[in-house]
């Protein structure tokens, strides 16, 4: 039988959807690829990266053949169970591609031929250890073992691939074909362990389908959903709650590593960590659909990393940790993988694990100040930990820092990093008069106000009429947007337009925002300038309907959505041509996406006579940081 070649160029970012088990996450193609997955947990190493090498980095391939095919994905509602369609003009193929919830770690893909004869081909390339490994072939009992030595202790790991469809191995690629008639399946399954190997039968599919279906179902029936968009919001949801960890509460930023801020540059970083503001926003997003559990459960992760202040953490709380907690993520750049479209270093682990990022406190004492008025007062241990962390804030609120946005330039009094400081201290103050919990509050109360004073008066610049990236700066940077979002300043203060002005004229475009313009004065360190930041767009949306300005901002929203993928899944960045870039799917694009469609969604409905041209009233909107 004739091998298929891989192809010259990888598949476009967008043109994937995603499945997982809330302990790793796949990238599936349109062409019936899972092209990236990293097994056993979403930061470990890959076993297969064709996204980042087509030659080198390994796939898993199921598809339908034919002539003059169009493929099509869509979700099944409410379920992160994919569906893959192949439309020809002699038949119909479907393929099912979805991660039991069971703790198995494994992968099913079903084959359907849905009309007419239909051709089916497999194609398995494993590449281990980020694409440096060919590992072994086994050939056993309905399937293949694929064994290797695993780069970090030197164990030897196996896998299994079972399937219906008679397979044989050259060349280190795994292959078979089998022609189904109208309605017969075949079945593909990858199955980390052997001992509890499924018989490949059509009852063990169906099962596990079925059981996976209904814990989406009844995890999406728990939320309370907008009445505007609530497809989009769903899927979203869906999206965060993939990039969960079920074993240890941990939430990663993104499911990838080295997908490129901008085609051929060097801003290629691993996102598949556990970051404290990006799981702190999303817990945040969750809670706004009824979401509770996960905070809990990613406060007692957190409570079990903060540890005294010492050397090498200051406060006691890292920017981020791995999955499992581990502290140390070391940045190793993988040389042998030539980077999707020649994006070059790719990289694996992170250094900005290192980085001070003052910001992180009002990000995460916000979570905790929404999960406290959802769940009650907090544990006294959990709260003791806070409220050292906020006396320590109390003193080093001044401190520069890399900002939100992690330069690798040099450190700065960056206004993101004063506001969140704010945030922290207001919230915690909140807390505890709220729950009559012990605290120093006359002296959180006076430094929160030192912070908006120095905000205020510091980070004004009354030439260019806005607040400024940072502390003396002529320089704009998107995060001022959250200025009204987190209850700093009223959406209706002068300053506040004038600073909303500014940010249209020098960030905006149209409905794409930009985080900040690279100059000499604010560098952060890397060359090149990035695509549209994805989140951007959704605070400035939010900050016009906050603003006032409903009707525009429904417009803008609806524009975006002409940026997501087929699937309704956005990556970090856009470029000026719409193409998606970076770590895909975010988690922060996501969870913003969620926040204005709610605030949106409320904005219309007090509007409900004249939702079309709803604008310039402000809405009563709860506490919290949105």
């Amino acid at each position: 039988m004739q091998s298929v070649s891989a192809p010259a160029l990888p598949n476009p970012i967008s043109a994937h959807g995603v499945i997982g088990d809330m302990n790793t996450i796949a990238l599936v193609a349109q062409d019936g690829r899972i092209d990236f997955f990293c097994h056993p947990n979403v930061d470990s190493p890959s076993l297969f990266a064709g996204l980042l090498d087509t030659d080198k980095g390994g796939e898993f391939r199921l598809w339908a053949e034919g002539d003059a095919l169009t493929c099509r994905q869509i979700y099944l509602p409410d379920t992160n169970i994919l569906l893959t369609r192949f439309l020809g003009a002699n038949g119909i193929g479907e393929i099912t591609d979805f991660m039991p919830i069971d703790g198995s770690g494994r992968i099913v893909r079903r084959g359907k031929a849905i009309m007419g004869p239909v051709r089916f081909r497999v194609q398995i390339r494993p590449r281990p250890e980020y694409g440096s490994i060919h590992p072994d072939f086994r050939a056993i009992p309905g399937g293949f073992a694929v064994s290797w030595d695993r780069a970090s202790d030197g164990g030897r790991e196996e896998v299994f691939f079972y399937s219906s469809i008679p397979l044989q191995a050259d060349n280190g690629t795994i292959s078979g074909e089998v022609d189904l008639k109208e309605d017969e399946s075949v079945y593909v399954i990858f199955c980390p362990g052997r001992k509890d190997a499924p018989k490949i039968e059509p009852g063990y599919a169906r099962a596990a389908f079925g059981q996976t279906r209904e814990f989406w179902h009844r995890w999406v029936k728990q939320g309370r959903y907008p009445t505007f968009w609530r497809e989009l919001v769903v899927r979203s949801a869906l999206t965060l709650k993939l990039l969960t960890s079920a074993r240890h509460g941990s939430i990663a930023a993104a499911a990838t590593f080295g997908l490129p801020e901008v085609v051929g540059g060097e801003r290629n970083w691993d996102y598949r960590f556990c970051w404290v503001r990006d799981s702190a926003f999303t817990l945040y997003a969750l809670s706004r659909l009824n979401y509770f559990d996960e905070a809990e459960a990613f406060i007692h992760f957190l409570m079990e990393r903060i540890v005294e202040p010492h050397e090498d953490v200051e406060s006691g709380l890292q920017i981020m940790y791995a999955m499992d907690g581990a502290e140390k993520l070391p940045e190793v750049a993988l040389d042998h993988l030539s980077g999707y479209l020649g994006s070059r270093p790719v990289r694996v682990g992170n250094a900005a694990y290192r980085q001070r990022q003052m910001d992180i406190f009002g990000e995460f004492m916000d979570a905790v100040y929404i999960a406290t008025k959802a769940r009650g007062k907090p544990a006294y241990a959990v709260w003791a930990k806070l409220s050292r962390l906020l006396d320590w804030l109390c003193d080093h609120w001044h401190l520069p820092d890399k900002g939100i946005w992690e330069s690798r330039g040099e450190d700065r009094e960056y206004l993101s990093s004063r506001l969140m400081c704010w945030v922290a201290l207001d919230r915690g103050m909140k807390i505890a008069e709220q729950e009559s919990l012990p605290a120093d509050i006359l002296r959180w109360r006076s430094e929160r106000d030192a912070i908006q004073r120095s905000i205020l008066e510091e980070f004004w610049n009354k030439d260019l009429g806005a607040f400024t990236q940072f502390k003396g700066s002529s320089t704009l940077d998107a995060v001022v947007l959250l200025m009204p979002l987190v209850k700093f300043i009223n959406p209706r203060d002068q300053m506040w337009t004038s600073t909303l002005k500014a940010v249209q004229a020098n960030l905006v475009h149209d409905c794409l925002v930009r985080r900040y313009i690279n100059t000499d004065e604010n560098h952060d360190g890397l060359e090149g300038e990035e695509g549209f930041f994805t989140i951007c767009s959704f605070w400035y949306v939010e900050a016009l309907a906050r603003s006032g300005f409903v009707a525009e901002a429904r417009l803008l929203f609806e524009k975006l959505h002409s940026y997501a993928n087929h699937l309704g899944l956005y990556s970090e960045e856009l470029s000026t041509s719409g193409d998606h870039l970076g770590n895909f799917p975010q988690g922060l694009t996501h969870l913003s996406l969620i926040s204005a469609a709610i605030w949106l969604d409320r904005a219309l409905s007090s509007h409900s006579d004249d939702p079309v041209n709803a604008s310039h009233q402000m809405i009563e909107d709860p506490d919290g940081i949105y």
